[in-house]
């Protein structure tokens, strides 16, 4: 089992940054891949950037690209966000994928771009 608690979510003008953190616990020893989802009202949940922890390579949503970084530390996911837009206002949910491809999900913590 992993545990996953995300943090730093807000209230930024446009242009602004955040930094999102997700606090994993549990078998995180067995986990292969973290990331970070978003979610709006009525909508799918949306990738938005996903890295492998045995490699650290990372796959990015295109909306977001060149303006988030992800990345981790032995405990701890990041999502860096830059430059943000009205349109990444959301849920960002913290997601993990372990060896027996178990998908967790954090609670999820909101994100709102004013304009």
């Amino acid at each position: 089992q992993v545990q996953l608690v995300e943090s730093g979510g807000g209230l930024v003008q446009a242009g602004g940054s955040l930094r999102l953190t997700c606090s994993a616990s549990g078998s995180i020893n067995s986990v292969l891949f973290m990331g970070w989802y978003r979610q709006t009202p009525g909508k799918e949940r949306d990738l938005v950037a996903l890295m492998s922890t045995t490699t650290t390579a990372a796959n990015y949503g295109d909306s977001v690209k060149g303006r988030f970084t992800i990345s981790r530390d032995n405990t701890n996911l990041y999502l860096q966000m830059n430059k943000l837009r009205p349109e990444d206002t959301a849920v960002y949910y913290c997601y993990a994928v372990d060896e027996e491809r178990t998908a967790y999900w954090g609670q999820g913590t909101q994100v709102t771009v004013s304009s």
